[in-house]
This record gives C-alpha cells, sequence and structure tokens, in this order.
C-alpha cells in the first residue's frame, strides 16, 4: 500500500495547463478539485495512521476520490 499523496497534478502530469485554466474559468470544477483535495487528504491522513478509520472507511473515501478523479478527467479530455 502506497502512503503518497495522489495530487491532481501528479494524476494529470500533461494536463497542467489545462488544470490551472479550469480552475481559474470554472467554478464547477474548482468545487471539483478541491473536494478531490479534501479527500484525498482525508485518505493520506487514515494510510498514515493520523486518522483513526476502520478499512470500510477507507474504502469509501477511496470511491470517492475515484468517483471525482473521473469527473474530473472528464471535464479535462473536453477542455
Amino acid at each position: 500500500m502506497s502512503h503518497v499523496p495522489h495530487e491532481l497534478h501528479e494524476e494529470f502530469p500533461d494536463a497542467a495547463d489545462a488544470l490551472h485554466a479550469l480552475k481559474t474559468t470554472n467554478a464547477h470544477f474548482t468545487r471539483l478539485a478541491e473536494a478531490y483535495h479534501t479527500v484525498n487528504r482525508e485518505i493520506h491522513r487514515v494510510e498514515t495512521q493520523v486518522t483513526p478509520a476502520s478499512d470500510e472507511t477507507l474504502e469509501e473515501l477511496k470511491k470517492q476520490r475515484l468517483h471525482l478523479k473521473d469527473e474530473i478527467a472528464a471535464m479535462l479530455a473536453a477542455a
């Protein structure tokens, strides 16, 4: 299990300009990116045992992160 955060710029290394452009011009994308960041940080805190959580909670957080990442990827593909 990796305890490395999955930051958006790492998940989409070839889309740095598009990420920045969407964050500054699209309020929906900004909300998605912020939600992704929040969930991602919580996962990292659980994985590094800073925040206690059950395995079920961790899996639910990972599903949320994946759903957000899919939405973000779709918006990047359309940009």
